[in-house]
């Protein structure tokens, strides 16, 4: 039976989609035809969302910490105005916690047959790739009474790239590398050199630099010099295994390996070396080989963008087959990982002699202030027994670096914020050494 009058339209009503019309509504449209029937009006005369279409432009990257711009415009491809409010949804981390609401939702105006663009302006809080999830629009009527409402997948992507806090200690590196490259030459020549010059002999000079070939071409006593040899090769290695997950002060251990490994790749580009990185864990995780020096701190920054810690044990063994592979000719092996007793005495111990028979082994770990802090806690029974037990992991630490050091290997344990200037100088002293 046809139903007609009031009933005909609380039935078109009620044929509306749920979460239009709240349920405070239902007893005022049973008594108020009119209004019913301006809200019933409303809902009809409001821009269909199924014909909405959506395209993005902007940033597809972004450094941790910085703003990146996403636009979406939308285009009204029906004979009714838009009126809407919009919702492009990000994964929380794409925000700062509280800012969200703010950032993602946007009141739109779209006449018919036309487009608008909206710019959502994300911060991310966390290093990988931020995909965009659903827009959801609401679209009301010219009164305002009633929405349609519904959702649309458009497609984007951020990549979050590590900080590079570090940058800021390169100029004085960089001085100091060029101190090292011809301007401050050396006498004594090293496994690292290459001939530089030669220039009259002034007394105090080792004899042994002397070239008595040249002297004897000439009135005056002439000694060679040498400078750092150029085109080295170094391996970064870093350690994904599950004690990089550890956090140290506000970063996970991961990160601060990474700013580290930043600060050298900068560094040892600009004094002419290769530089390569790997990522392991119980497999290769990242891998950068073969870049010109343009072209690698580009390409470790996105390399490291998505790499997360492997909550497992890392292979040693695997570890130091994967390094060979990757450095094929004597190269300087940055190790960067922890200086846990456990991992090092079990793990690296056994298979280094393999790694420092062809190459010059340097490791580096993230030390935790906090127990820096701690030993030096006084004033109550509870603060001493956590200065003894600061203490005792200290006194670990320094026994575990002391038996790579018997290797032959250097040990760097710094700090997060102290690690990558005390890397760089480690690397700075090899190469003033010739040991590169």
């Amino acid at each position: 039976m046809a139903l007609t009058g009031r009933t005909a339209l609380l039935a078109a009503l009620g044929s509306l989609p749920v979460g239009i019309l709240g349920p405070s509504w239902t007893g005022m449209l049973a008594v108020n035809a009119p209004l019913s029937l301006a809200i019933l009006c409303d809902y009809a005369l409001a821009a269909p969302v199924r014909t909405l279409r959506f395209t993005r432009s902007g940033d597809t990257s972004v450094r941790l910490g910085d703003g990146a711009e996403v636009q979406l415009t939308v285009t009204n491809a029906s004979n009714r105005r838009l009126r809407a409010q919009l919702r492009d949804a990000w994964p929380p981390s794409s925000w700062v916690a509280g800012t969200e609401q703010a950032a993602s939702r946007h009141t739109v105006t779209v006449p018919a047959g036309e487009r608008r663009r909206v710019t959502t302006t994300l911060r991310p809080t966390r290093r990988g790739d931020r995909q965009a999830e659903r827009v959801t629009v609401r679209s009301y009527g010219p009164l305002g009474l009633a929405a349609r409402q519904g959702s649309h997948r458009v497609p984007w992507t951020v990549r979050v790239l590590p900080p590079f806090t570090s940058r800021k200690h390169l100029p004085s590196r960089l001085a100091r590398l060029r101190e090292l490259d011809g301007r401050t030459s050396v006498l004594i020549r090293g496994q690292g050199t290459e001939f530089d010059s030669l220039r009259d002999y002034v007394p105090g000079d080792d004899t042994r630099s002397i070239d008595w070939r040249a002297t004897a071409r000439q009135s005056t006593v002439a000694v060679r010099t040498w400078r750092p040899e150029r085109d080295r090769h170094i391996l970064i290695v870093l350690d994904t295994g599950r004690t990089s997950a550890g956090r140290v002060g506000d970063v996970p251990r991961l990160d601060a390996a990474m700013d580290a490994a930043l600060l050298l790749t900068a560094l040892a580009s600009r004094a002419g070396d290769r530089v390569g990185m790997l990522a392991y864990d119980r497999r290769v995780r990242a891998q950068v080989q073969g870049r010109s020096a343009g072209e690698i701190l580009p390409a470790m920054v996105n390399a490291f963008a998505p790499l997360e810690p492997e909550l497992v044990e890392t292979d040693a063994r695997g570890l130091s087959a994967a390094a060979l592979q990757g450095a094929p000719r004597r190269s300087l092996v940055v190790l960067l990982t922890s200086l846990d007793a456990a991992p090092i005495e079990e793990g690296l111990l056994p298979v280094l002699p393999q790694l420092t028979q062809r190459h010059t082994v340097l490791v580096a770990s993230v030390a935790d202030p906090h127990v820096e802090q701690m030993s030096r806690a006084r004033g109550n029974v509870e603060a001493v027994y956590d200065a003894a037990a600061a203490t005792q992991a200290q006194a670990q630490r320094r026994r575990t670096a002391e038996q790579l050091q018997r290797h032959g290997v250097t040990v760097v344990d710094a700090t997060p914020d102290k690690l990558a200037p005390a890397l760089a100088d480690a690397y700075l002293a090899l190469k003033a050494a010739g040991r590169l």
